[in-house]
């Protein structure tokens, strides 16, 4: 018996919740990498030729079932999306340096904004738009903050390539984003 691959790539997704590896999916269904990636686009195809209220979403080398945003309205009129709150326009800043940064430190960020921002990080920890990545190899070893795919997911992109420009009288105005001193450095 022939297996379905769409049903089962909608049945994985849909029992996962959560975006799922495209080589975890692909050694799941005992197809290769490629052929999975050819399978996912002409499902989502499908599910768009169909009229149908999902989509694929995808998020780097990650893919989710998603709510078509067309119907965002019904789905907040059914739903209780308290916790998903609209984010305050620190927070919105917050995110836009990290993300154009990343990875960046909490001081990194104070710097940039001029203001104390450990609240607002803390707050998109908790909703998981952003990240601890990893602490810097300097004194203090501060951590450093990155996006997360639910960052993405929340934003409607692929990937961080997906961002926008930023504004021309923006560019070079920030401080570079910290790294760790080179290794090779003679005492």
């Amino acid at each position: 018996m022939e297996m379905n691959y769409f049903a089962a790539i909608e049945a994985v997704l849909f029992a996962s919740g959560t975006p799922v590896e495209i080589t975890r999916l692909a050694e799941g269904l005992g197809l290769a990498p490629a052929a999975m990636r050819e399978q996912l686009l002409a499902y989502g195809e499908q599910l768009d030729r169909d009229d149908r209220g999902i989509r694929l979403l995808f998020l780097d080398d990650l893919v989710q079932l998603a709510a078509k945003r067309e119907y965002d309205p019904q789905i907040i009129a059914v739903t209780d999306l308290r916790h998903n709150a609209p984010l305050s326009g620190a927070a919105m800043e917050v995110l836009a340096i990290i993300a154009y940064n990343q990875p960046v430190t909490k001081g990194f960020i104070e710097q940039v904004r001029g203001v104390e921002s450990g609240n607002v990080v803390n707050n998109l920890v908790e909703k998981e738009l952003i990240e601890e990545y990893e602490r810097l190899m300097v004194p203090g070893r501060p951590l450093t903050y990155r996006t997360t795919a639910n960052f993405l997911r929340a934003f409607g992109l692929a990937s961080l390539a997906d961002l926008p420009p930023l504004p021309g009288d923006l560019i070079g105005e920030q401080p570079q984003p910290e790294s760790a001193p080179d290794d090779d450095i003679e005492n």
